[in-house]
């Protein structure tokens, strides 16, 4: 019998080809090409789990025509020429294994184009100084570049391009693949009257500047033939208030809809830090974030295949989507990334096993390092090398293994264990588990943690390993037990500086606040304007509090260094709500009714009303608790990890207790 998903997991056939569902996996990029841009084995592998996983459509992003002129990333796939298509191949076959088509997003990213891996200025439809170069050049040492624009001959060579890399694709085996006309790379850049100022036939009316999206369409059919998929994708809106409309989109989607088979239908832009948030949300915003675009598009345009993309977390939002009649096919990346097996277990009746993204932004943020894609909640992802198709190796010998905390670290080092097969114990010194994940879910806009801590908590009561609650672990009990190995979470505490006043019943760890542990008054400051402290902020102000928040640092820095791209939307909140956050502020004491503060430049006493006092100031790893358990197994066998290694993240916290875990 099949899953109640009926509308996921419904066929469709285009052009001949068969779709074994609706599900897309929306293109990624792992940066595990090979520096000639050639598939690799670490990149097939990669690509492996989502194929065995269930989707139908496996997409890799910004696939580019020509690497030599367009290239704004580490190690991506290069497509100018016909030496690519045996590596292709590999990608392909192992695709067609599972019963998924593979796709390659193809790219120019004109513009965005980074001069500093091309050797040379970027072309666009036009001349302009593009955003990035206000920080790319500095960095790079040299002086900021307007882009080329591109004259009638170089379009006709990039239309070209286009057609050939498809073509190229298409021998390869490849039955579809993607066109990227979204998120503000070079064709769309022709198409928007944001960047294209010509005045040629590619410029001035939507017809014309429509004109080489059309061309490189039409020279894709005519190079891969009637039975090859055409999937092109767009920005339903730009957002920028000089940048494509809803309105003119639909005008532009009717020039092109004969030329298309389906329609990837996203928003925002790729070059404007402001408007990324449209294609790359983060947990503040709603989810689905662009699913009413898609259901725009296919209300004016009913005979189109039209796929969204945008927060949608899991597949019974998909199914909803498709049974709405919103759209026809659903694609996401990130709770992909999360979870590759989330079509299979939805299949199979096991949803509550689904392991949720963080939408924490950790995926993207490490292809800027540059690094390896990995994923903040699935430490599998980027390691399918060491770790074949998502799976640890079952243990030679079955050893007896103590996990000491119950937070994401210690609850992550229990799972891996138990999959390997050991004895495992875990000890957690209060009722619960989940540690600082705990307050970290309290918000009201912190849904993504909380599914989090569901699967997190449903996981470690499923696990056969024996969970020890309101056991605080000694070296005593430990060494009585005689362990074989040991794996230390123990986490971290809160940091209270040592200042006058800092004791009184109305100073208090900020997230206390969140849980509701403690009830602020009407007048709080906050101390710190990292993540906690502006998350916290943001929480009371909602609630109609009267909150400041004190830094001491000169600027958002340690804000920006906690959250990675979501500070520019929690600034952006903090601005919107207009809560003071005064900067070179230092606390030198609290009283009953006021906080004592020192401005770090110009030593000025300060003075601010504070009916409670709420710490964000950072948290310090418990050394002293791991350091007196270092010695309960043998030494080679004990492993200290998350926060009581190293403050850091969930993510942070996740992949060392994996990889500890997974060589025991």
């Amino acid at each position: 019998m099949g899953s109640r998903y009926e509308h996921v997991f419904e066929p469709l056939r285009i052009r001949g080809v068969d779709f074994k569902n609706r599900l897309e996996l929306a293109p990624p990029s792992p940066n595990l090409a090979d520096r000639e841009g050639r598939v690799t084995t670490e990149f097939v592998d990669f690509f492996r789990v989502f194929a065995q996983g269930g989707v139908a459509v496996l997409h890799v992003g910004n696939s580019v025509i020509d690497k030599k002129e367009a290239s704004d990333e580490e190690r991506q796939l290069d497509l100018a020429n016909d030496d690519c298509i045996l590596s292709l191949t590999r990608f392909v076959e192992m695709c067609d294994g599972y019963g998924a088509l593979a796709s390659l997003e193809i790219n120019h990213n004109g513009k965005d184009s980074d001069p500093g891996k091309t050797g040379r200025a970027a072309y666009s439809a036009s001349s302009l100084v593009p955003s990035h170069e206000l920080w790319r050049a500095p960095l790079q040492g040299r002086e900021m570049l307007p882009t080329i624009e591109m004259d009638h001959a170089k379009i006709r060579e990039t239309v070209e391009k286009f057609a050939a890399a498809a073509y190229r694709c298409k021998r390869a085996g490849f039955k579809m693949s993607m066109i990227h006309g979204g998120h503000g790379n070079l064709i769309p850049q022709f198409v928007s009257p944001l960047y294209n100022k010509r005045r040629d036939e590619y410029g001035g009316s939507l017809e014309n500047r429509a004109r080489f999206a059309i061309e490189v369409l039409d020279g894709v059919r005519e190079r891969c033939g009637e039975d090859f998929v055409i999937e092109y994708r767009i920005s339903a809106d730009e957002i920028h208030p000089d940048g494509m409309h809803l309105e003119e989109m639909l005008g532009f989607i009717e020039l092109i809809q004969d030329k298309v088979d389906i329609l990837h239908v996203s928003a925002g832009l790729h070059g404007e830090l402001q408007y990324m948030r449209n294609w790359w949300q983060n947990y503040l915003m709603d989810r689905e974030y662009n699913v009413h675009y898609a259901a725009d598009v296919k209300k004016a345009f009913p005979n189109l295949v039209v796929c969204t993309v945008g927060s949608i977390m899991d597949i019974g939002r998909a199914e909803e989507i498709l049974a709405s009649g919103k759209a026809d096919m659903v694609a996401m990346c990130r709770p992909l990334l999360a979870d590759p097996e989330m079509p299979r277990k939805y299949a199979l009746g096991r949803e509550e096993d689904r392991r949720p993204c963080l939408r924490c932004q950790y995926c993207g943020f490490r292809l800027m390092i540059p690094a390896v894609i990995n994923c903040a909640v699935n430490p599998y992802l980027g390691n399918e090398t060491e770790f074949p198709k998502g799976k640890v190796k079952r243990a030679d010998v079955k050893k007896r293994v103590a996990v000491i905390g119950g937070g994401p670290a210690g609850i992550q080092a229990l799972l891996t264990l138990c999959d390997r097969g050991h004895d495992v114990t875990l000890y957690e010194m209060t009722d619960h588990l989940g540690g600082n994940v705990l307050p970290g879910a309290a918000l009201p806009f912190k849904q993504d943690v909380r599914d989090y801590l569901d699967y997190l908590l449903l996981q470690a009561n499923k696990a056969p390993g024996r969970m020890l609650l309101n056991t605080e672990a000694t070296k005593e009990m430990l060494d009585t037990e005689d362990y074989d190995a040991l794996i230390i979470a123990v986490g971290s505490e809160p940091i209270v500086p040592a200042l006058p006043g800092i004791d009184k019943p109305h100073v208090h760890w900020a997230p206390e606040a969140d849980t509701g542990r403690v009830q602020p008054g009407n007048k709080t400051v906050i101390v710190g304007a990292a993540a906690v402290g502006i998350e916290c902020a943001v929480g009371l102000k909602r609630a109609g509090k009267d909150v400041t928040v004190i830094e001491m640092a000169p600027d958002m820095a340690n804000l920006r260094a906690s959250t990675g791209g979501v500070a520019m939307e929690l600034l952006g909140l903090v601005d919107e709500l207009g809560i003071p956050v005064r900067l070179n502020c230092r606390l030198e004491e609290v009283t009953e009714s006021i906080v004592v503060c020192r401005d770090t430049v110009t030593a000025e006493r300060i003075e601010i009303p504070a009916d409670t006092v709420l710490l964000a100031v950072g948290m310090a790893a418990r050394h002293a608790v791991a350091d007196s358990l270092r010695r309960s197994a043998p030494e080679t066998e004990v492993f200290v990890v998350g926060d009581a290694a190293e403050v850091g993240s969930i993510a942070t916290a996740v992949r060392s207790a994996f990889k500890a875990a997974a060589y025991i």
